[in-house]
């Protein structure tokens, strides 16, 4: 590890997004620049102001049990492909199922099976509504699955965040290990709601792109002709490790998670506070043992909102400074909500292990008032020894991560 203190190592990633139905895939998209924004041509999203979402590249369906998949609500399936693939990555350790815990975040999991069933009892009656709404519809659903899924006895958490549970739910790992809980924990977020009554309210609340004529330039953070976010889905996992538990076993090690900072604006219920974000980065570097200047990247969470992203500039400048190359992967993927700050990691992680770090899309005119240095057109390589992964919720909401490269 070149920077910082190991609290906890990362061996397994996974994921599913707009970009590929796995981790190499979505990385590959990403440094390319590829978008995974498309129009929605289903009749249901006719009449909506907003007709474009980041929708999965690979149906989870194809993936899973036809059977098992019937029962699940969809955000549940993302989490069991990416938590899958990532325990896979991880070469499947061998852990005392009782030092083996699980944390997966959501915002909306279980929001498609209540709308979904509601139509069905309205439409159709009681005697029609599945047997499985209850379970499919909980918000810990997916750590449940999760958790069955690899037999993990040592907790199943679901951090409900909004848009910074994933991040939230890594950081949680990061203490189980830390207060001597776990030796595994498998950590991150999901979320799936692509339906019209969210993306409905998000247009509605003028949070949304409404660029239906052109989807893959919706998406623009820190970009001067931003006019909101795009609606995604998908799911990110990682697997965590005492450090010692991995070594033991030779574990192929891809970054090491340094610190975390985690904290609550209690400021508004949509509008972040740049106070409370800069304070979560601060906790962050202090946990990691790290000062400012020791940071190379940061992948914001930029949502390509005009206050959103005027705000983390501001806190990205304050708690760290105008130094380190910064990224905004929603400009390819669109915002996926609970899973975004897991995805935010994981990117992190694979520019540190990789010393690449893709561009942010639909960057041409940088704002004037974002003082910093946004990776813009070609993907840029470099030394990478330490990264900041940032998520902002709904609720002030704030978390920081912070990753160090290993070997």
């Amino acid at each position: 590890m070149t920077t910082g203190q190991a609290a906890a190592v990362v061996t397994g990633l996974g994921a599913t997004t707009p970009l590929g139905g796995d981790v190499d895939s979505t990385w590959a998209a990403m440094l390319a620049g590829e978008s995974g924004v498309s129009v929605l041509d289903e009749p249901w999203a006719a009449g909506l102001p907003v007709r474009i979402a980041a929708r999965l590249r690979i149906e989870p369906s194809l993936v899973l049990d036809r059977v098992q998949a019937r029962r699940l609500d969809r955000a549940q399936q993302v989490a069991l492909v990416a938590a899958r693939e990532a325990w896979a990555h991880a070469g499947r350790p061998e852990v005392d199922p009782h030092r083996l815990a699980v944390v997966i975040g959501t915002g909306n999991a279980g929001l498609l099976t209540a709308l979904g069933q509601d139509d069905v009892l309205e439409t159709a009656g009681v005697r029609r509504v599945s047997p499985h709404t209850i379970p499919m519809m909980m918000p810990n659903g997916p750590a449940a699955c999760v958790s069955i899924e690899l037999g993990a006895r040592g907790g199943a958490h679901a951090p409900v965040s909004a848009c910074a549970s994933g991040a939230e739910a890594i950081a949680a790992g990061l203490d189980l290990i830390r207060l001597g809980r776990a030796d595994v924990v498998v950590a991150g977020g999901t979320d799936a709601c692509v339906h019209p009554l969210p993306i409905a309210a998000f247009a509605q609340a003028k949070a949304h792109s409404t660029r239906n004529d052109a989807p893959h330039e919706a998406s623009r953070p820190f970009d001067t002709g931003r006019d909101g976010f795009v609606f995604g889905e998908g799911a990110a996992v990682v697997v965590l490790e005492r450090p010692e538990f991995a070594a033991a076993r030779g574990a192929q090690v891809h970054a090491a998670l340094a610190g975390a900072g985690v904290n609550s604006d209690a400021y508004h219920i949509t509008a972040g506070s740049q106070d409370g974000q800069v304070r979560a980065v601060r906790l962050a570097l202090a946990a990691a043992d790290l000062s400012p200047q020791q940071i190379d990247l940061v992948h914001a969470h930029a949502t390509s909102t005009e206050l959103g992203d005027l705000t983390e500039a501001g806190t990205i400048t304050e708690a760290i400074g105008t130094h380190p190359v910064v990224t905004a992967s929603k400009s390819m993927t669109g915002h996926l909500f609970g899973a975004a700050g897991s995805l935010g990691a994981l990117v992190a992680i694979l520019a540190l292990r990789d010393g690449v770090l893709p561009a942010t899309r639909n960057l041409t005119e940088l704002d004037p008032r974002v003082k910093l240095d946004v990776a813009m057109g070609a993907a840029r390589r470099g030394q990478y020894g330490a990264a900041v992964a940032n998520a902002f919720g709904f609720g002030g909401h704030n978390v920081s991560l912070v990753f160090t490269r290993t070997g």
